[in-house]
């Protein structure tokens, strides 16, 4: 695991969550944002990506 793709998976993460329930299509696309961030830090570790919606709750 490498200190940046862990960041970058917390910071995504965080994002996620704060915008994820906004109805707002800002919100949602802020949500997605920080999915892709997190997808990114992932990638970086080797894990696999998220490919639910943010905000579904789905692994």
């Amino acid at each position: 695991m490498s200190i940046e793709g862990k960041a970058k998976e917390v910071a995504g993460y965080v994002k996620e969550e704060m915008n994820e329930h906004g109805k707002s299509p800002e919100s949602q696309k802020k949500a997605q944002e920080g999915r892709d961030l997190r997808n990114e830090g992932r990638i970086e570790d080797g894990k696999p990506p998220k490919t639910s919606e943010p905000g579904t709750g789905a692994e």
